[in-house]
């Protein structure tokens, strides 16, 4: 008997299923921008990222927004309670390890019938010498499933991974998150630059035709040259509205954002000019972007859990084992309930082997196979997809102080054409046409040199949250959650 419990509890070591292994580093290579130019950023490899990297654009108004944000937040508040319930469930599953202890107290009042007197061989006339009675009794049980083949400790497994996956599913809604704020104050603040540079347009051909029509008083300009200009001029106005709008929008999605209903108070007003571009920009290694993109941390957690769930399912093919335990006490009086005449006790072990499941299990076990290998297809797609935004930030990087230094000298010579244009046509050496072509090519590269700036910013961000954010240097989110998380 002691050999066979030895054994039993050697056996206990097996675990069958898949052990999980981490991924590779993917053999990657990110090429990283060329340094140098005055206007152009430092990008350095390898180096770490801020926790808090959004302060890096020193603005005072984008800091609140964040912050409100990361407390008011519905979306970052249903994640963090859902890591809550998926720990507690990982401290649940906890207990499967353990024996199962349980105490139970019962109080009978019974009348034995003649049939049981007399399968005891008393006769039927002696019942009614036996008066009713109470029993009392007490008892403790105790069970324990010898997890043999590791179904236990397989689903312990599976749980911790789903947990982690939870966890870096909050940081992956922090970024996001974060992420987002910077993305639309960038925006908000390119609209309002773009429709200060339309309310300047307009101002301007508003002097025109406030000239022309001056002239046409005179003599000195026709009725088809009024007509052109306030058809330019209304044209212009027309580009506004649409503006105004979008900047109503995205002034609405950063309310949203911080958790307030549209009609609130409104976020602060920043302009392009309120943002400070980080000069020197971080690009993590290879293996630094694996271990850091918490949805990458996350599609591992996933394919974790279902090779934990391998494990799982094919010990539920196999014998389970069970070993329980009772000892308590019966009397027919309180006085007598806890002497040694009053003892019961007993000790079993019991054997499940399936045999027929109508092949619930075989199939269940394929099913886990086939999600084990459909989570391995998932984790390469977001590694491929998550470096593919890496390259797609560098990339833009790498000519957005190229395409802003063009558009800026674009509006200038624009400007500086529109201005000897007007003063040439009031002096009648232009067409009114000239000064109409002047003015589209000056508006046109006016927005240019608007949505320029706010690119660059935007690229920026978006490298930022490309390579992971830095949420490995923050711990304010994860201790507003739980307070537990290693």
């Amino acid at each position: 008997m002691l050999w066979g419990l030895v054994l039993l509890f050697a056996l206990e070591g097996c675990e069958v299923g898949p052990d999980f292994h981490t991924p590779g580093t993917p053999d990657a290579a990110l090429a990283t921008p060329q340094q140098g130019g005055t206007s152009a950023q430092n990008f350095n490899v390898g180096a770490d990222i801020e926790g808090d990297w959004w302060a890096l654009f020193q603005n005072k108004a984008l800091d609140q927004m964040v912050s409100t944000a990361l407390t008011n937040n519905p979306s970052l508040t249903a994640a963090q309670e859902t890591l809550v319930q998926a720990e507690e469930t990982l401290r649940a599953a906890g207990g499967m390890l353990a024996p199962t202890v349980s105490f139970g107290a019962n109080v009978e009042r019974e009348k034995l019938s003649a049939a049981q007197l007399a399968s005891f061989g008393n006769t039927a006339g002696q019942s009614e010498s036996i008066p009713p009675f109470t029993l009392y009794g007490t008892n403790f049980s105790i069970s324990y499933d010898l997890d043999i083949w590791g179904e236990s400790r397989r689903y312990i497994e599976q749980q911790a991974a789903q947990a982690d996956y939870q966890r870096d599913e909050l940081e992956a809604a922090y970024l996001s998150l974060t992420g987002n704020i910077v993305t639309e104050a960038v925006q908000a603040a390119s609209l309002r630059g773009q429709i200060d540079a339309t309310n300047s347009i307009i101002a301007a051909e508003t002097q025109l035709l406030q000239i022309l029509q001056s002239q046409q008083g005179l003599g000195g300009a026709s009725g088809a040259q009024v007509l052109q200009q306030q058809a330019q001029l209304a044209q212009s106005q027309a580009t506004l509205p649409p503006l105004q709008a979008a900047l109503a929008q995205t002034q609405n999605q950063l309310t949203a954002y911080q958790g307030a209903l549209p009609g609130g108070a409104a976020p602060p007003a920043v302009t392009l000019d309120d943002f400070t571009l980080p000069q020197n920009v971080p690009v993590s290694l290879p293996s630094a972007i694996v271990a850091q993109r918490p949805d990458i941390r996350a599609a591992e957690a996933q394919l974790h859990a279902a090779s934990a769930n391998v494990g799982v399912v094919t010990a539920q093919m196999l014998p389970q084992i069970t070993l329980t335990g009772q000892v308590g006490h019966s009397a027919l009086t309180t006085g007598t309930l806890f002497t040694p005449q009053s003892v019961l006790w007993n000790v079993a072990a019991g054997l499940t082997q399936p045999i027929f499941e109508g092949g619930q299990l075989e199939a269940n076990r394929k099913g886990a196979i086939a999600a084990w290998r459909g989570s391995v297809a998932q984790y390469q797609n977001v590694v491929v997809t998550s470096f593919q935004s890496v390259a797609d930030a560098l990339a833009a990087l790498q000519y957005d102080a190229d395409e802003l230094t063009e558009a800026t000298a674009a509006r200038e010579a624009a400007e500086q054409s529109l201005q000897v244009t007007t003063a040439q046509f009031q002096l009648g050496g232009q067409p009114l046409t000239a000064v109409l072509t002047a003015q589209t090519t000056y508006q046109d590269a006016a927005l240019a040199e608007v949505k320029a700036k706010a690119a660059r910013l935007s690229d920026t961000a978006a490298l930022y949250v490309a390579l992971g954010g830095g949420w490995w240097h923050r711990k304010d989110v994860r201790e507003q959650c739980c307070g537990v998380i290693p």
